[in-house]
């Protein structure tokens, strides 16, 4: 067989040939090394011939060890006085710089402008981007449905980055996060609606997303992050007041969730405002703000389900009058959000006949919601305020209808990319799950556009995406069916 010289590590300790018998391909001569001893030959021969293809190539067959790992844990390494504490910490160190593992991180589910720009200017050889749905409950959970369709993004990656020459360690280090969170069986029973992956080298993040992304899996110099545009943080949030004869919780909403609001001293029914203020219906007053009348005796009759005497709803509206005295001083005196009302349908009309608030939201919950856990009370609760998170958009795709014959609107991707570079547009219009591949030269002002992705190009669409934020446009993401015009991208031209 071939001979070569053993190599040494970084501590001048020699290393045998990788995967061969440690007698095999040493020198039979030479300083402070041994022959191969006769009657171990036939061993080695035997031991060689049953792993080796042939002098240099490894059997396929044959498990390699990571090459991370330590092979040299044998002792017959420190014969010659070598201190074992001081290479293992030599060795230690050695592997934390090259080596660092690549811990996994959670970004908020709801990204503010700056967290959205610091992923979109994030730039490195490969950046692989992962837009998944996923399940908190059901059978998907139960089968691992998520973990199984992440794990097969990630050989997809896999597979795309060795049909382009890269080595397998490579590969492998890159996803390396990846995989280990695959293996983390937690992770996969505590998600949300959907989940986004950012990978680069030395770099692992991802996001559980409010909302079910369409799946997409895009790798390219930069991240992928028009998907993600539905979870910037907005301004738009409401109020949602729970009462009942014997209840008042006040909610605070925004476009991905709901939270209690705790009001120090809110009545829970109508005997607590009597037992507090010591007065009955025909002398109530507000002792917070002295701003209403005498309470006066409603009509023996409201429409609606309920029933009940005269002087029960008077009693009732005395109680929503201290409800809404407190909330008014404590909340709502500084707020314009819509104040959403959850109540039995004959309390609505009584509520609203005490509240001062302004903007009481036309249309209310009907039914009893006191012991309504908050998930599904927030579900409830978004269904009757979606007109209200739509007014944004809507306004915008009336503003492109008012302007579409005046020459400062467009939906031709050539005339809109090169503008979202130059602060020219306002409002950007993109379809959802689409792309426009290419290059731009944007000191030349040279376009070029792509028919795939695999030209070395980038995704433009995207990069107009960022630089209208980053411009500080508006930018929608929108199904296919609510685009102002059929095309990929629309956009309301500044100038």
């Amino acid at each position: 067989m071939a001979k070569q010289t053993m190599g040494k590590d970084d501590n001048g300790v020699f290393h045998p040939g990788k995967g061969k018998p440690s007698g095999v391909n040493k020198e039979e001569s030479g300083a402070g090394i041994q022959a191969t001893p006769p009657e171990k030959m036939d061993e080695y021969l035997e031991v060689t011939e049953k792993y080796f293809v042939n002098d240099d190539e490894l059997d396929p067959s044959v498990p390699v060890r990571h090459p991370n790992r330590n092979t040299s844990k044998g002792e017959d390494r420190y014969k010659n006085g070598e201190n074992k504490e001081e290479t293992n910490k030599s060795n230690n160190q050695t592997f934390t710089e090259e080596r660092a593992p690549v811990v996994a991180e959670q970004l908020p589910g709801v990204l503010t402008r700056e967290r959205f720009k610091e992923l979109a200017d994030y730039k490195a050889d490969y950046c692989i981007s992962i837009f998944l749905g996923s399940h908190s409950s059901g059978v998907e959970v139960n089968e691992h449905f998520d973990p199984i369709n992440f794990k097969n993004q990630l050989q997809e990656v896999s597979r795309r980055l060795s049909d382009k020459g890269h080595d397998q360690a490579f590969i492998e280090r890159l996803l390396e996060p990846g995989f280990e969170l695959v293996r983390d069986n937690d992770f996969w029973t505590e998600l949300s609606p959907g989940l986004a992956v950012f990978i680069a080298d030395g770099f692992f993040k991802y996001i559980k997303m409010p909302v079910v992304p369409t799946e997409e899996l895009v790798i390219e110099p930069s991240f992928y992050v028009t998907p993600l545009i539905p979870i910037m943080a907005s301004t738009e949030y409401f109020y949602l007041l729970v009462i009942s004869k014997q209840c008042a919780k006040l909610f605070k909403a925004d476009a991905w969730g709901m939270q209690i609001v705790p009001v120090e001293g809110l009545p829970q029914s109508i005997e607590e405002v009597k037992r507090v203020s010591g007065l009955d219906a025909t002398t109530y007053r507000s002792s917070e703000s002295g701003r209403r009348a005498p309470a006066v005796s409603l009509p023996g009759s409201v429409h609606g389900g309920g029933g009940g005497n005269p002087d029960g709803k008077d009693n009732m509206l005395v109680y929503f009058e201290a409800v809404d005295d407190l909330l008014w001083d404590k909340v709502l005196h500084k707020e314009n959000a819509p104040l959403l009302l959850a109540a039995v349908e004959y309390e609505i009309p009584i509520y609203k006949s005490a509240c001062d608030y302004h903007n009481i939201w036309p249309v209310a919950l009907t039914g009893n919601y006191e012991r309504a856990q908050t998930h599904e009370l927030y579900q409830e609760a978004k269904k009757v305020m979606q007109p209200y998170f739509d007014q944004r958009v809507n306004k915008a795709l009336e503003l492109y209808m008012n302007n579409s014959a005046n020459g400062k609107t467009s939906s031709i991707a050539a005339d809109i990319i090169p503008a979202t570079y130059y602060s020219q547009v306002s409002h950007l219009f993109v379809c959802k799950g689409e792309h426009i591949w290419g290059t731009f030269d944007e000191m030349n002002m040279q376009l070029q556009f792509h028919d795939t992705p695999d030209e070395d190009g980038e995704d433009l669409l995207d990069n107009a995406v960022e630089k209208t934020l980053a411009n500080g446009g508006e930018v929608f993401l929108l199904e296919k069916e609510k685009m102002p015009v059929e095309s990929q991208l629309a956009a309301i031209m500044r100038f």
